[in-house]
């Protein structure tokens, strides 16, 4: 069982944890993830870990409520236990020797690319970071990012707070401007990630994506995970969870991410309505 030592809600469908797990603490690094169950009858959920203290012995971990599983795990009070936390699972982020790079990250993404863009700047890369919102009510992590980052650059799709608009357009910006970057890494949503690739590819830039696609196991055993990459099948769980953007099949990995949408739905709306019911 692993302790719940901090919670904290960063916008009303985001939520940061801190859970005491000193062996994951002791060997985590960026880019890598975790298989939590919150109990014993629970599904696997997997979650790049966000940070990790390694003297106190907790990773933190950011998840956003999508599904059934993810609204049990929120329902989880500081003091409360997880049934499992599996890892530290999947390859660490390359960071060695980049002297200059863009980070993208979009919505919850962004918890993923903070890790990255902290390691970077304590290895005295210089990190342009750009994150992007659908408004400023889901806006997370701001003051860490401009902790870790040399620049910074806020989007919003409604205008609500920073710039108007969508990653790639302040992305293409500084390229256009002379920036010359070692890589560009872009962890989001799908259809983001994709389209920074045809931002970038043009110029040459090398581009890293972290997929999140369906996952049980974790070991590639059960191939809930693979990708084509390369016209290759890759396992997201043991080959990446980072991969070359130009290589990826973006179109495959989308199709494939929706299939169980409606049934995780109807399994969350269950979990919320026995919730109201202990409520009443």
């Amino acid at each position: 069982m692993y302790k719940i030592i901090s919670k904290r809600e960063l916008n009303p469908t985001v939520t940061m944890m801190d859970v005491e797990a000193p062996l994951v603490a002791r060997k985590a690094q960026p880019g890598q993830f975790i298989i939590l169950r919150v109990d014993e009858d629970g599904e696997r959920i997997p979650l790049t870990v966000a940070g990790c203290d390694k003297e106190k012995g907790t990773v933190k971990i950011i998840f956003q409520i999508v599904g059934a599983s993810t609204e049990l795990l929120n329902h989880k009070k500081e003091g409360d236990f997880i049934q499992d936390f599996v890892g530290p699972l999947g390859k660490a982020t390359h960071t060695e020797g980049l002297k200059k790079v863009a980070i993208v990250g979009g919505g919850v993404g962004c918890a993923i690319a903070l890790p990255v863009a902290q390691k970077l700047h304590e290895l005295g890369c210089e990190v342009h970071s750009i994150i992007g919102f659908r408004n400023k009510d889901l806006l997370i992590l701001e003051d860490e990012f401009k902790a870790a980052s040399d620049k910074l650059i806020i989007m919003t799709d409604d205008g609500s707070y920073g710039e108007q608009g969508v990653v790639t357009v302040p992305l293409k910006r500084l390229i256009e401007e002379g920036e010359q970057y070692d890589e560009v890494i872009a962890i989001g949503p799908l259809i983001m990630m994709k389209f920074v690739t045809l931002t970038t590819k043009p110029f040459g830039i090398k581009t890293i994506v972290s997929m999140n696609p369906i996952m049980i196991d974790g070991t590639g055993m059960c191939g809930g995970c693979r990708l084509t990459v390369g016209g290759k099948t890759k396992f997201a769980c043991v080959d990446g969870p980072e991969f070359d953007g130009f290589e990826v099949d973006f179109d495959e990995a989308m199709s494939r991410g929706m299939m169980y949408r409606t049934f995780e739905q109807e399994q969350r709306e269950h979990v919320c309505n026995l919730f109201k019911k202990e409520v009443q």
